[in-house]
C-alpha cells in the first residue's frame, strides 16, 4: 500500500500510516495541522465518527490527542484494511471500531444516534458532492449527534457549502489549494431557524 503520511500530534506523533489506494488523497501536514489546531479544545474525552475514513489518518489522528474513541467506515476492502493496520501501527486499535458498509447509511442509521457522537469528519471523493450533502443532512438530523457536536466536511473548495445544514450551522472554512475545510456546529433544535431537512443558500466561494 502507498504512504498515507504520518501522525503529527498526541501519543502516536511520527507513526508512518499506510494510505488505502493510489487513488485516495491522505490529509496534508498542512491541512492537518490546521485541522486539530481548531480542534483541539473538543478532542479530549470526545467520541469521534470518521466518515469516508480512507487509511484513518483523521480518525487516528484524533485518537492520537487525546479522543475517547473511534468508529471508523468506508466501503471500500482495501480501505478498511488500511484503518485496521493503522489502528495497529498506532496502538490505537482497543480505542476503534471499524466498520465496513456505506458511510451515508451509517449517519443515517440508529448506531450512529445511539453513540453520540461529539465530531465528525466527512471525507467522500471530492467528485461526490451528493454523498457529502447526503452525509451532512444525516447528521444534521435531530438526535443525530450529541448536543454541540462538530463537523467537519474535506472537501473541493467550490462550491461553497451551505451555510446550514438541518440543525448543523457552519462556523468557518480553511481553503489549501483544491481542498477546503468547513466546519460546523450542530445547534439545538429549538433554537434552530430552519427545519431539519432544509439547506440554505450556498456562499460564495473563497476562504474564511
Amino acid at each position: 500500500m502507498p504512504d498515507g503520511g504520518r501522525v503529527i500530534g498526541g501519543t502516536a506523533a511520527g507513526r508512518r500510516l499506510l494510505a488505502a489506494g493510489a487513488g485516495t488523497r491522505p490529509l496534508a501536514d498542512r491541512v492537518k495541522q490546521t485541522l486539530f489546531a481548531i480542534l483541539e479544545p473538543d478532542l479530549p474525552g470526545a467520541t469521534v465518527l470518521d466518515l469516508f475514513a480512507g487509511g484513518g489518518a483523521a480518525g487516528i489522528e484524533a485518537l492520537s490527542r487525546g479522543a475517547q474513541h473511534a468508529v471508523f467506515v468506508d466501503d471500500d476492502a482495501a480501505a478498511i484494511r488500511a484503518i485496521r493496520a493503522n489502528l495497529v501501527r498506532a496502538g490505537l486499535a482497543d480505542r476503534a471500531d471499524v466498520r465496513a458498509g456505506d458511510a451515508v447509511a451509517y449517519a443515517r442509521g440508529q448506531a450512529a444516534a445511539a453513540a453520540g457522537f461529539n465530531l465528525v469528519i466527512v471525507d467522500p471523493p471530492y467528485a461526490d458532492t451528493s454523498a457529502l450533502l447526503a452525509a451532512l443532512a444525516a447528521l444534521g438530523r435531530p438526535g443525530a449527534l450529541a448536543p454541540e457536536a462538530r463537523v467537519v466536511a474535506k472537501h473541493f473548495w467550490r462550491p461553497a457549502l451551505p451555510e446550514r445544514i438541518g440543525l448543523l450551522r457552519s462556523e468557518r472554512s480553511r481553503r489549501f489549494g483544491e481542498t477546503a475545510l468547513t466546519f460546523f456546529r450542530a445547534e439545538p433544535e429549538s433554537t434552530s431557524g430552519s427545519p431539519p431537512e432544509a439547506v440554505d443558500r450556498h456562499r460564495g466561494g473563497g476562504e474564511s
